[in-house]
C-alpha cells in the first residue's frame, strides 16, 4: 500500500479529511510528538486534536502492520507454488489481519496434526474423492487402494481421508468467519461456581447471558474468576447453522455413499478443531474489548486525576494513619520541602491520643501549617477523628482533606523516593507524599506506577503493556497540558514533557543545581543531550516564571516569539497589548503577521492569561474541619462529596465517612446514562442524596437525581455492580 493509498485509508476510516491525515502522518514519520503537533502545528492537521492524532498514529501503525503481514503471507504461499491469482487477490483486499490471517492459515507452517500425518501416508488423493463424491465408486471399494504397511485397513484410510477434509473445512476462510459471526449473534456464555469459599463471585455462579449483550466488566470478572479457578465458563454454540453451512459448501449429495463420511469429516472437524479455535478467538476478542473499556476508563479517571487543583501557598502536614506502627507525619512547606517529621501513637495498642495531639498541635503552630492531608487506608477515620478534635482546639483557618494514598507505598520504596528522601525512613516518605498529593497532585502523582494510584477497575487483569502505553499517553497529554516549571519540576515530571527522555531530564536537574535556576528558554539547549530537535518539541511546554522574557512563563512556543514583538510592537508593552479587541479581527491581524489564524489564537489566549494553570479552573478539593460517620446518616440526606473512581456501573463517591458511597448509573441524572463519564469524573465536588445505609456490609447507596430518592432497577442487559470483585 503506498502512502497516498494508505492516508486516504485512515481519512475514510475516521471520517477526517485527506490533508488532515497527510500533515499529520509527515509529522509523525518525521519524528514529532502528538502533543507538540496538537499544540505548534495545527495549521498542517486542519487543528487535530491529540485524541483525532493519536487515533490517526494508532491506524497509521495498524495498517502499516497489515500490510506487512500481507507481504509475509504473499511470500510464504508463493515459495509453496500454491499462490493463485484468486488467493493473491483476495490477500491483497483484505482489510483486516483477522482476514489475511484466515486466508494463510491453510498454508501456514503448523506443527504435525492428524491431517499432516494422513497426507504423510498417501491419503490425500482419498480425501479429495470423498469430496468429488463419484457416482459410480462407494467408499470402501475406494479405499482399498490406499491400503499400506502403514495403513492396515479400509477403516483407517476413511479416518485419515476425513482427518484431512476435518481440517480443510476448518480452515477455510469462509467458514470460520461465519461461525465467529454466529457466535456473537446467538451464542451465549455461561459460568457455573467450582470453589468460592469467600463468594467473591456469587454474582455469576448461575450465570448466562447471550454474548452481545456481555458488559465489559462482566467479562473482566469472568475472566479473573476463571483464572481464580472459581468459575467454570463455557459456551452455548450455534452448531447447526455453521455444520448446515460448511455441508453447504461441500455441495454434499445426501443420496451419495460418500455423504456420510463428508458429514461426519464436518462435525469433526468443527468439534475438535473449529469451535476450540473460535471459541479461543471470540473469548480473547471479547477480553480485548473489555480491556479496551477498562483501560479508557482508568485514561478518564487518570486525567481527571492529575487535573485535581493544586493547593497552593499552604503549608502541609502530612498524615500516614496506622495503629501499631503509628501515624508517620511530615510537614512540607508551600514548595513541597519537608521541614518536620515525626511518629505518634494515638490508637492502639499504644493508645497515646493526648499526647499525639500535642504534638501536632505544637506543629501545627510552629510551621503555620495550614491544611492537613490524610490519607486514607488503614486507621483513616479514627485518625480523621483524632485531626477534627484537633482543629476544634486550634484557632486559625486549618482544615483537613482525606487523600487517596493508593500508591504511596510503592513510591516510598522506590528508588526515586530514595533520591528524593534519603535521609528519611521508608515510612515517612509515604506521610511526604500524602502532603504533596494535596499541594500538586500532578507533581507527586507521575513518580508512581499509574496502575498503583487505584483509579480503575480490574487494572491488574488487563492487557498490562496496552494499559503502560495508554496510561502514559495520559500522563504526558495533562502533563504538557499544564505545563512544567522547569526550575523545580523533579526528573519524574521533567521526563513527561515532550521531547524530553529520563536522560535529558536528569541532566536538567543536574544543570540547574550546578548552574542555578534558568533564566531564559533558550538556556536549556546548554543541557547535555538536549538538541534542537528535543528543544523544539519541548519547549513550548517548559516555564520559566521569574525569567528575563515574560513569555518564556506561557505556552506561546520560542518560535513564535518574532511573532509577538510585531503583535506588541504598536502598543510598547506586553501588558498593554488588547487582546479582547484583536481577537475580533483574527483572520486579517494573522496575514498582517505572517501567520495562521489557530497560532494566533493561541498566542493571543496565553497573553490573556500569562502563567495559567488550566487546574484553576476546576473543582477545588473539600476541605473539612469535622467528622461523618456512618452512624451519622439518614436515608434523605444531602452532602458534599468527592468523585473517587467512576466505573461502568456508577461512580464512588468520599462524602466523609469511611465508606464511599456508589452512585449507580441508574442514579446519575433524571434521564438516561449510558456511560457514568458523560455525567461525572475523578475529582468532582458533587450533591448527592443518602438512598440507604446498609452499616452491616458497609454499603451507602447515593443519589444524584433531582426528584428520584433512590435508583431504579437495572436495566435489562446490565448487571448490578460486582460489588466483591471490585478493586
Amino acid at each position: 500500500m503506498d502512502q497516498q493509498t494508505l492516508i486516504r485509508a485512515i481519512a475514510r476510516d475516521l471520517n477526517l479529511q485527506v490533508s488532515q491525515v497527510a500533515g499529520a502522518v509527515e509529522l509523525l514519520d518525521e519524528g514529532n510528538t502528538i502533543p507538540f503537533i496538537a499544540r505548534y502545528r495545527k495549521e498542517r492537521t486542519g487543528v487535530l486534536d491529540e485524541e483525532q492524532l493519536r487515533a490517526v498514529a494508532e491506524r497509521l501503525t495498524y495498517l502499516r502492520t497489515l500490510d506487512e503481514r500481507k507481504q509475509t503471507a504473499l511470500s510464504s504461499i508463493q515459495e509453496q507454488g500454491k499462490l493463485t491469482d484468486e488467493l493473491r487477490q483476495a490477500i491483497t483486499a483484505a482489510e483486516t489481519l483477522q482476514a489475511v490471517e484466515d486466508l494463510y492459515l491453510p498454508y501456514k507452517p503448523k506443527r504435525r496434526t492428524r491431517a499432516t500425518v494422513a497426507r504423510e501416508l498417501g491419503l490425500e488423493p482419498l480425501a479429495q474423492l470423498l469430496l468429488a463424491q463419484p457416482g459410480d465408486q462407494n467408499p470402501d471399494a475406494a479405499a482399498q487402494a490406499f491400503l499400506s504397511a502403514d495403513v492396515a485397513d479400509v477403516a483407517a484410510a476413511l479416518a485419515g481421508a476425513r482427518d484431512i477434509v476435518a481440517e480443510q473445512v476448518a480452515e477455510t476462510a469462509t467458514v470460520r468467519q461465519y461461525a465467529r459471526d454466529q457466535y456473537y449473534q446467538k451464542g451465549d456464555l455461561s459460568a457455573e461456581v467450582k470453589a468460592d469459599p469467600e463468594r467473591k463471585y456469587e454474582t455469576y455462579y448461575q450465570f448466562n447471558t447471550p454474548i452481545n449483550k456481555l458488559q465489559p466488566h462482566q467479562v473482566l470478572a469472568l475472566n479473573r474468576g476463571e483464572n481464580d479457578k472459581a468459575l467454570k465458563v463455557s459456551f452455548a454454540d450455534p452448531k447447526t447453522l455453521i455444520v448446515q453451512l460448511a455441508e453447504r459448501l461441500l455441495e454434499i449429495n445426501p443420496r451419495s455413499p460418500f455423504a456420510a463420511h463428508l458429514k461426519a469429516a464436518v462435525d469433526d472437524g468443527y468439534e475438535r478443531l473449529l469451535k476450540p479455535a473460535v471459541e479461543r478467538e471470540v473469548r480473547r476478542a471479547l477480553t480485548d474489548s473489555a480491556d479496551d473499556h477498562a483501560i479508557d476508563a482508568f485514561q478518564k479517571n487518570l486525567r481527571s486525576l492529575l487535573l485535581q487543583p493544586p493547593l497552593k501557598n499552604r503549608n502541609v502536614m502530612g498524615v500516614d494513619p496506622a495503629y501499631r506502627t503509628g501515624c508517620k507525619i511530615a510537614v512540607c512547606d508551600a514548595t513541597g520541602k519537608v521541614l518536620d517529621t515525626v511518629t505518634v501513637y494515638p490508637h492502639q495498642p499504644q493508645n497515646q491520643r493526648q499526647d499525639a495531639l500535642k504534638v501536632m498541635e505544637a506543629l501545627v503552630k510552629k510551621h503555620n501549617v495550614g491544611a492537613v492531608a490524610i490519607g486514607n487506608g488503614t486507621a483513616s477515620r479514627e485518625t480523621e477523628q483524632l485531626v477534627a478534635d484537633l482543629l476544634r482546639g486550634i484557632k486559625g483557618d486549618v482544615a483537613y482533606v482525606m487523600v487517596n494514598e493508593a500508591g504511596a507505598s510503592v513510591y516510598s520504596a522506590s528508588p526515586l523516593a530514595r533520591k528524593e528522601l534519603p535521609d528519611l525512613d521508608v515510612s515517612i516518605r509515604g506521610a511526604v507524599s500524602i502532603a504533596r498529593r494535596l499541594q500538586d497532585p500532578l507533581a507527586e502523582l507521575v513518580k508512581i506506577d499509574p496502575k498503583s494510584i487505584g483509579v480503575g477497575l480490574y487494572q491488574h487483569d488487563v492487557d498490562q503493556k496496552k494499559l503502560a502505553e495508554a496510561l502514559d499517553a495520559v500522563i504526558e497529554s495533562v502533563v504538557n497540558n499544564v505545563g512544567v516549571n522547569v526550575n523545580t519540576a523533579s526528573p519524574a515530571l521533567l521526563q513527561q514533557v515532550a521531547g524530553l527522555t529520563s536522560r535529558t531530564a536528569e541532566n536538567i536537574v543536574a544543570h540547574r543545581d550546578q548552574n542555578g535556576p534558568f533564566r531564559a528558554r533558550k538556556e536549556i539547549l546548554k543541557v547535555s543531550g538536549v538538541g534542537p530537535k528535543a528543544f523544539e518539541q519541548a519547549a513550548g511546554f517548559l516555564r520559566i516564571p521569574d525569567g528575563d522574557n515574560p513569555l518564556d512563563n506561557t505556552g506561546i512556543h520560542p518560535e513564535s516569539y518574532t511573532v509577538v514583538e510585531r503583535l506588541v510592537a504598536p502598543f510598547n508593552e506586553l501588558s498593554k497589548v488588547p487582546v479582547d479587541r484583536l481577537r475580533k479581527d483574527v483572520p486579517k491581524l494573522a496575514q498582517q503577521l505572517a501567520v495562521g489564524e489557530p497560532t494566533l489564537q493561541d498566542i493571543l489566549d496565553a497573553l490573556a492569561r500569562p502563567g495559567r494553570d488550566p487546574r484553576e479552573d476546576l473543582d477545588a478539593p473539600i476541605l473539612r474541619t469535622d467528622v461523618l460517620s456512618m452512624e451519622d446518616l439518614k436515608e434523605g440526606m444531602m452532602l458534599k462529596g468527592t468523585v473517587r473512581n467512576v466505573v461502568a456501573f456508577g461512580a464512588f463517591v468520599d462524602i466523609g465517612v469511611k465508606q464511599d458511597g456508589l452512585v449507580h448509573v441508574s442514579a446519575m441524572a433524571d434521564r438516561f446514562i449510558r456511560d457514568p463519564h458523560e455525567v461525572v469524573s475523578v475529582g468532582d465536588v458533587v450533591d448527592v442524596r443518602v438512598v440507604s445505609v446498609d452499616k452491616q456490609r458497609g454499603r451507602i447507596a447515593l443519589s444524584m437525581k433531582k426528584e428520584e430518592a433512590a435508583p431504579s432497577a437495572p436495566k435489562k442487559g446490565r448487571s448490578a455492580p460486582t460489588w466483591a470483585v471490585k478493586d
